[in-house]
């Protein structure tokens, strides 16, 4: 995996938690560093002669919740400070300047031209805070990129701090993170923000 692809794939994994998003990827396209990226970056590639003789019963090692901004493109970071920067306000209304940093709109889930009155009305208090808590938990989550039947212990804990143990084992039952979910492109754009899969 290139340099590139790396940082891709840490924006992609940004702010998931078993698959959820700031950016989503499912694990599924992880390759191994090629010879190349892997000088680069100091890590070194897998032995292909050794990973083939490797059972295949063998359990991967847990992922590591990774925390904060480390890592992260600048452009993403400035979103994710133009979101936050509305949290912080309490008013819904300030999230139209992350928003409007958009050519293209983040997918909602449905189409609609005013964000706000949308986010108001599926707000449980009408005035969007709500929908700017679920933001706060989202960017404040670790974030790692794995199938939810393979958490460990403490980061179920972490899932837990985002949704309801019974969120959870509907979750497990459809095999997929279906709570609030956030896209934020390498390049900064906000891709997304909705609820479900």
């Amino acid at each position: 995996m290139t340099q590139d692809e790396r940082t891709v794939l840490r924006v992609v994994a940004l702010f998931l938690l078993a698959q959820f998003s700031l950016v989503y990827c499912d694990g599924s396209r992880l390759h191994p560093l090629s010879e190349p990226a892997a000088a680069k970056s100091g890590v070194k590639p897998p032995d292909q002669s050794t990973a083939a003789k490797a059972p295949a019963s063998t359990p991967a090692p847990a992922p590591q919740v990774h925390y904060g901004t480390d890592g992260l493109p600048p452009p993403v970071e400035e979103m994710r400070e133009a979101i936050l920067s509305a949290v912080r306000s309490g008013r819904i209304e300030d999230l139209l300047h992350a928003w409007d940093l958009n050519e293209l709109k983040p997918d909602l889930g449905v189409a609609t031209s005013d964000p706000i009155a949308h986010w108001k009305q599926i707000s449980g208090d009408g005035e969007g805070r709500e929908i700017l808590a679920a933001l706060a938990q989202i960017l404040d989550a670790g974030y790692v990129v794995l199938p939810l039947a393979r958490l460990t212990p403490a980061q179920e804990v972490e899932l837990l701090r985002l949704v309801s143990p019974a969120a959870l084992k509907e979750m497990r039952s459809a095999g997929t993170y279906t709570h609030w979910r956030i896209v934020i492109g390498a390049d900064g754009t906000w891709h997304a923000f909705r609820k479900g899969s």
